[in-house]
């Protein structure tokens, strides 16, 4: 038996590196899960060398990384050592592929508001309809029904103008000047996809604020009084702006990575 296959055997697994790290660090493992907003049974599981919980290689790979910078190890060697264990560095995931992964941990359903805004869109347009075909008076008013303005009403120009249902372009991209003027009293992230990104985002009493792919060349801009939590399932495809400033080196691509900000960030990408 050659040095290095002796030192390799020797060398603990890297659930065995993270428990033993975490211990000498005298830190629990609902503490860990906390301050990294992996769950408990995650935890456990990578501690005991079972990533089946994880949702394939890349979302193993984002864990193992987390959980090593809580616990003071390199986060580097440790990845190394995972994908040296199990085939090697795993190709890119697409942001579908890490939206199901994602939706594997349990949670109480929400309200579709999607369907619930369109819905309330159609009663809207299906009311405006009837009244301008059929519930509307004549245009021209009696004489003695006077308006409340002194100009009369000008052609074209009727209650269309003002009606409900006109939105403006959904995730228009802000300007610099947006950016840089995010408010002191508030934590401020905004992001704009260079690739396709699959995001996440939960405000400081962890309410699910937004869920979803986020697509190339759009943006997005989150806001919470304490602190917001994000997890960015292609960290090397997008470009992350916190309280105003740039973000540098928020992750590779193809990497899950779990991130927290507050209003005295950014501290470190």
């Amino acid at each position: 038996m050659s040095i290095g296959n002796a030192a390799e055997e020797d060398r603990p697994s890297v659930g065995q590196a993270l428990q033993q790290a975490r211990n000498d660090a005298r830190l629990s493992i609902d503490e860990v899960s906390t301050s990294t907003r992996v769950r408990v049974p995650i935890v456990q599981a990578i501690e005991a060398d079972d990533f089946s919980r994880c949702g394939g290689d890349v979302y193993a790979r984002g864990h193992i990384r987390t959980l090593a910078r809580e616990v003071g190890l390199d986060p580097k060697e440790l990845v190394a050592q995972y994908d040296a264990e199990h085939g090697g560095r795993p190709q890119p995931t697409a942001p579908a592929a890490l939206f199901e992964a994602e939706r594997i941990r349990p949670e109480r359903r929400r309200p579709n508001w999607t369907v619930a805004m369109v819905t309330a869109i159609v009663i809207v347009i299906g009311f405006v309809g009837f009244t301008l075909i059929g519930g509307e008076e004549p245009a021209t008013p009696p004489a003695a029904e006077e308006t409340p303005s002194s100009q009369p009403s000008q052609p074209g120009k009727s209650s269309e103008s003002a009606d409900p249902t006109d939105t403006p372009p959904a995730d228009p991209k802000p300007s610099d000047s947006a950016i840089a003027a995010a408010p002191a009293d508030k934590v401020t992230v905004q992001m704009t996809a260079e690739q396709n990104v699959w995001i996440s985002a939960e405000d400081h009493n962890g309410r699910l604020v937004h869920e979803g792919v986020l697509q190339k060349g759009k943006s997005k801009t989150f806001t919470d009084d304490e602190r917001l939590n994000l997890v960015l399932g292609n960290a090397g495809g997008v470009k992350l702006y916190v309280n105003g400033k740039e973000v540098k080196d928020v992750g590779e691509d193809g990497q899950v990575q779990r991130v927290s900000y507050t209003r005295g960030d950014p501290e470190a990408g």
